[in-house]
């Protein structure tokens, strides 16, 4: 067989390995996780977003290698902190780095508790649909960027500590529905 007819038959086997659906889904469903689990090592969006970029370049060709059934978070974690550490290798001239031990054990609890904070955040997703129409908006309000209680109580033209008290109550609210779901979660689970 000659050089070239061996170049098309490699090509064409490279296309027929193309990822699965459910490998796809992982990927596409995982993007905001490994987005903060790469920012939370980089300290800069921007940075986290480049680094996110080379990560992605790297899990989709290694596709193959992904074992269906395990923790793509695991999986994807570690690829991007091997990336991480290429990032801050590139940087290390620029400023004040943490060593690469104390990133890798942060990169480790990060992977172990990130199904926890996943588990939490869809709780508290749901459970801020669960509120009064006026609760959820002054929540969203509070925590829109740049906002604080003292700029939503002028805009509504509350008092202050009337908001900062609502604040409280929703926020009480939200941590004790955000409780039962977990430990009802959990009590499904055993």
């Amino acid at each position: 067989m000659s050089d070239q007819s061996n170049k098309s038959a490699e090509d064409a086997s490279s296309l027929d390995q193309v990822p699965s659906a459910e490998f796809v889904q992982l990927f596409t469903k995982l993007q905001r996780r490994l987005f903060l689990f790469i920012l939370s090592q980089v300290g800069s969006p921007t940075d986290a977003e480049e680094v996110l970029q080379e990560t992605n370049v790297i899990i989709w060709s290694k596709f193959h290698q992904f074992q269906l059934g395990t923790n793509f978070f695991a999986w994807a974690g570690m690829i991007a902190t091997y990336e991480i550490r290429k990032f801050r290798d590139r940087r290390r001239d620029h400023r004040l780095q943490f060593s690469d031990d104390f990133l890798a054990q942060v990169s480790e609890e990060a992977i172990e508790i990130s199904d926890e904070l996943e588990q939490r955040r869809e709780a508290l997703s749901d459970c801020l649909q669960r509120l009064k129409p006026e609760d959820r908006e002054l929540i969203q309000a509070r925590y829109a960027p740049g906002e604080n209680g003292l700029k939503v109580a002028e805009k509504l033209g509350r008092p202050t500590n009337s908001v900062y008290q609502s604040i409280g109550r929703i926020r009480k609210t939200l941590f004790d529905c955000v409780n039962r779901r977990l430990a009802s979660t959990a009590r499904a689970m055993t």
